[in-house]
């Protein structure tokens, strides 16, 4: 085969068999929506099934397309984070509409805290601290945490391979597709509310501008690694929980200011990190299983959305925890049976 034709079949997924190929995708179509609304103590576990399996074919499939395109593309993280963002704006402005409306939260558990609200920016009409709450969760567990763990089962080099070949994702474009319609047509979500023209137009200039920045060249090229230096898996994973708790925590003006400051801080933090030569899978796993603890973590400090009694909110806060554990451990194990490979260059 020649150089070119080798490098066409490793973009195309190479020839591994098909069943190989998609158990990763199936994975991560169901990971994601599980981590987005149920990691965090969301829905009952006697709902988790249900929520996960109505809802893959939008967070998973969004989450599946978002990680296609960066290994495509050679973009690597800083261009899933980018698209993760673009996807939180998308989903909590266009598709839910969340975003805008004040009555989202209001048959839910989580109507005080949403009629207490009090950073509503009237001219945009949004909310900056649930605009922070809903578009970061969409980033950190939604699309982020699931491909890194996901990612964290494969072998050094599918991790950076494509899984799907043309016609894959053509299938899961169009799943993506149907299942953010399905969630536009649930009235009982919107509960009627329609954004005005001017917040539609808005919030997708926001996410073509996200979409843009996602797609410069500059996230295909390699830097040059800096020296050794990056710190142990523990430190950014700690830091990760600390912030995700910290920030979900702070509420008022305050709060808002706070957060931009903290995140901003992190994203710096981790982008540095990243640059040295020993940066690797381990600490990219540390950084998800942070956001993913923490989420577990608030699982007991939240009600879920419907009334459920202390018991069965115990109960089911406790099978998150057992889940994410096991996912987790699951992960860190794979990545010890590759202890001898280069460290990831993502």
């Amino acid at each position: 085969m020649t150089t070119h034709g080798a490098e066409r079949a490793a973009l195309d997924g190479g020839r591994q068999p098909m069943l190989r190929r998609l158990v990763p995708v199936v994975a991560l179509l169901f990971l994601a929506p599980w981590a987005a609304e149920c990691s965090w103590g969301g829905f009952a576990g006697t709902d988790m099934l249900g929520v996960v399996v109505v809802l893959a074919p939008m967070y998973g499939g969004a989450a599946v397309l978002i990680r296609e395109a960066a290994r495509r593309t050679g973009g690597g993280w800083p261009m899933i984070v980018l698209l993760a963002a673009g996807f939180g704006v998308l989903q909590a402005g266009l598709v839910d509409q969340s975003l805008f409306n004040p009555d989202y939260l209001a048959d839910t558990e989580f109507a005080e805290l949403s009629a207490a609200d009090r950073t509503r920016v009237p001219v945009l009409g949004i909310s900056a601290q649930q605009a922070i709450s809903f578009v970061g969760n969409h980033v950190a567990l939604t699309i982020c945490a699931p491909i890194a763990i996901v990612e964290s089962y494969l072998s050094p080099t599918r991790r950076l391979r494509p899984w799907l070949r043309v016609p894959g994702l053509v299938v899961v474009a169009v799943l993506y597709l149907l299942g953010s319609l399905l969630v536009f047509a649930d009235d009982s979500g919107r509960k009627g509310f329609l954004a005005s023209p001017g917040q539609l137009v808005g919030a997708a200039a926001v996410v073509l501008a996200l979409v843009v920045l996602a797609a410069l060249p500059r996230w295909r090229r390699r830097p040059i690694p800096a020296a050794a230096g990056a710190p142990r898996p523990a430190r950014p994973g700690l830091l990760v929980l600390l912030v995700y708790l910290g920030v979900s925590m702070l509420s008022g003006w305050i709060g808002v200011a706070v957060s931009v400051v903290v995140v901003a801080a992190l994203v710096w933090m981790l982008a540095r990190w990243s640059g040295h030569a020993d940066w690797g899978q381990r600490q990219v796993l540390a950084s998800a299983a942070g956001a993913l603890v923490g989420a577990a973590v608030l699982a007991y400090l939240v009600p879920p959305y419907s009334p459920a009694s202390p018991t069965q909110a115990l109960i089911s806060d406790v099978i998150v925890s057992l889940l994410a554990i096991a996912m987790l451990t699951g992960a860190y194990a794979r990545l010890r049976r590759h202890e001898s490979v280069p460290a990831y260059p993502g």
